[in-house]
């Protein structure tokens, strides 16, 4: 069996049977919140974010989250739906795959390079068992004047790569108001001893792998279970600036009351999703 190292915490790098056989499994959700009044604006809102985030901006987002946490592109899948919404599956390996060794079986048969995200990405066959996929999902209701967009992505590992790198990348990536997030790990794997190990690097939360600055925009609690290392944080933006949630509309044309009152609306929302429950 081939051999290789691990870092476990912060020991030595030791020796394993086989290959890393851990799976870590980021989800990665996020809501962006947009006041729009009329149906007009309610249309051309989930337009806009339709138009924003088709399936080919995701397609570089997700690239570019592939070559973040070290692994390479083997094959992409995507769509965009009527009325609204995108996805896009990518099937990662965690290290570069000769072109010989590909199944040319999927993609319809074909290897061809695509220019996403403004650079080239080979367009091959799926050979591993990582992948990273995201779905979107634009929402409004007639009788209310807050929209949402729901961005859902997942991102699956085998071996020493993980994807918790991609998380500064990934809340960047879009208008992330509220943000929950998922990290597990299954699986074990051995040393040459045959002692097997659960996890093969320190976390205690997943708010350790964002940047200080990042985090200093959103309050953020945990929910974790060590013992299954099960790690659940959730963010919300503390602040709300209301040129931000408007959509088409200037808050300096509307009165002191009705900012305050759409402030107040955009606030709500927030907090019920946050906490996963209807408060008001």
């Amino acid at each position: 069996m081939l051999k290789r190292g691990v870092r476990i915490g912060l020991k030595e790098k030791i020796q394993l049977y086989g290959f890393n056989n851990l799976t870590k499994t980021l989800s990665f959700n996020i809501y962006d919140i947009s006041y729009a009044k009329t149906d007009r604006e309610k249309k051309d809102y989930i337009a806009y974010i339709d138009e924003q985030y088709n399936s080919e901006r995701l397609t570089g987002i997700l690239c570019e989250v592939t070559d973040i946490i070290g692994a390479c592109v083997l094959n992409i899948s995507k769509q965009d739906y009527d009325p609204q919404g995108a996805s896009v599956t990518v099937m990662i390996s965690e290290e570069h795959v000769p072109p010989d060794m590909m199944d040319i079986s999927c993609n319809q048969g074909l290897l061809a390079r695509e220019l996403i995200g403004g650079r080239n990405t080979l367009i091959a066959a799926h050979l591993d068992k990582s992948h990273v996929t995201v779905h979107t999902y634009p929402e409004f209701h007639p009788n209310k004047d807050i929209s949402s967009f729901r961005v859902d992505i997942d991102v699956s590992t085998c071996g020493k790569v993980t994807p918790l790198a991609a998380l500064d990348y990934l809340i960047g990536s879009f208008d992330s108001d509220i943000i929950t997030m998922d990290y597990r790990i299954r699986g074990f794997t051995r040393d040459v001893d045959g002692k097997k190990y659960y996890k093969d690097h320190d976390i205690n939360s997943i708010q350790n792998y964002i940047s200080r600055d990042m985090m200093a925009r959103y309050d953020a609690i945990d929910i974790n279970v060590y013992q299954s290392n099960i790690f659940h944080t959730k963010m919300i933006l503390k602040e709300i600036a209301l040129a931000d949630y408007l959509f088409n509309v200037d808050p300096r044309e509307l009165s002191p009351e009705t900012r305050l009152s759409i402030k107040d609306e955009i606030t709500k929302e927030m907090l019920e999703i946050y906490y996963g429950t209807n408060i008001y």
